[in-house]
């Protein structure tokens, strides 16, 4: 069968497979922007993340000397890899555009802002990144946007319940 779709197994939509999200990320930051980044991944780490064996919520990516890195991304090694396993935190490079890079940095260091990756996936075989540029919120903010998820979902569900 083409495209690599087990039997039964419907294929990725838009080529796009989702493997991790950063679920935390979007709760404790408002998100501003948001870019796809390659990652460079060394050695079985990429057989690691199609197995899902990775971990996002500590991660945030940082420009340093003209090139942007994902740190504290954790992927566990790879079990069947025949030779040693690169460090399951290390620094990994992100594949951005020279001008992208440029923007990021300045944005993050005159607006302190933070870079933070809200998930990865794989487009067309390649693993990605998606970075957010985003502002950090305050426990009180958190709060309000929680209360106000809460009440939408409370109309939602009377309405719903009244629809019946």
């Amino acid at each position: 069968m083409a495209g690599g779709c087990v039997v039964g197994d419907t294929p990725p939509r838009d080529g796009v497979k989702i493997v991790a999200r950063n679920r935390k990320a979007r709760r404790e930051y408002e998100v501003l922007a948001e870019f796809e980044a390659g990652v460079e991944l060394v050695g079985a780490e990429v057989k690691s993340l199609r197995a899902g064996k990775v971990s996002l919520p500590e991660a945030f990516a940082k420009i340093e000397n003209g090139e942007a890195w994902l740190c504290n991304m954790h992927i566990s090694p790879y079990a069947q890899a025949s030779h040693g396993a690169p460090d399951p935190l290390r620094r990994r490079k992100l594949l951005l555009h020279r001008r992208e890079i440029k923007r990021l940095g300045s944005q993050t260091r005159e607006k302190g802002l933070t870079m933070v990756p809200l998930d990865i996936h794989f487009r067309r075989g390649k693993a990605k990144v998606t970075i957010a540029l985003a502002r950090g919120r305050k426990t009180r903010d958190r709060r309000e946007v929680l209360k106000r998820k809460a009440a939408e979902r409370e109309v939602d569900r009377a309405i719903r319940d009244s629809g019946s």
